[in-house]
């Protein structure tokens, strides 16, 4: 069997030269970085068979040398074509979305406040949105979509349209007690198991949030007095 033929790449520049030897030292793409190496080492006389026991590949070093005299430096960058296409179209992912912004109740879920990966997974594919869907694919969905998981704000909020005045009153006597007389303070508080604890749902990234703390029942808890004649300081019962 014949030898085949020695190949190199074409003569270079002294500029060109270098840029082979800046691409070895910043290429992040591995692709990049063996074509680079590739069209370095035989700029400086190796052959073939050198480069490719170096590199421990076979045909790959002549595909590279070939292409590098036909393109140049444009055939160092890899040309991806993307993989196979998506077996869940951008339409579905996109509903896929919002039904996560959703609670499992709207959907007749009863038993979870809110969706797991595997609950949210096993609605999907019981509906017949996706045949099949693992959990860490889901996730990866919610993630380019834009959606979180977050855990929700409580807050109570003032029904008295009053309510502003009257405390501005009630600190106008805590800290300007009247001298002929005293303040006495009287304070709720509500019983622990109302007390509205704090959730997590899958919302749209950014977006916190939220639910008003409502409890009906209250409960006397203490009272207070301020200084007043005969007195050296505020007493609680």
């Amino acid at each position: 069997m014949a030898r085949r033929p020695e190949v190199f790449v074409r003569p270079l520049t002294m500029e060109e030269g270098r840029k082979p030897q800046r691409i070895t030292r910043s290429a992040k793409d591995p692709i990049k970085l063996r074509r680079a190496i590739v069209v370095m080492m035989s700029g400086q006389g190796q052959s073939v068979p050198d480069v490719t026991s170096l590199m421990q590949v076979s045909d790959y070093v002549r595909d590279v040398i070939h292409a590098f005299n036909e393109k140049g430096f444009d055939a160092l960058d890899p040309k991806w074509s993307g993989g196979r296409p998506r077996a869940i179209s951008e339409r579905v992912r996109e509903h896929i979305c919002l039904i996560a912004t959703t609670v499992p109740a709207e959907w007749g879920i009863t038993g979870h406040s809110t969706w797991s990966l595997r609950t949210l997974a096993e609605h999907l594919i019981s509906r017949g949105v996706v045949v099949a869907l693992s959990r860490e694919h889901l996730r990866r969905i919610l993630r380019a979509g834009g959606v979180s998981r977050q855990t929700t704000t409580t807050w109570k909020a003032f029904t008295d349209p009053g309510c502003i005045a009257k405390m501005q009153r009630v600190l106008e006597l805590y800290d300007h007690p009247p001298a002929d007389g005293r303040v006495i303070c009287l304070d709720e508080f509500g019983p622990l198991n109302l007390v509205p604890r704090r959730g997590k749902r899958w919302r749209p990234a950014g977006a916190l949030a939220g639910r008003e703390a409502v409890c009906d029942r209250r409960q006397l808890l203490a009272a207070q007095t301020s200084p007043g004649p005969g007195l050296g300081g505020r007493q609680r019962c």
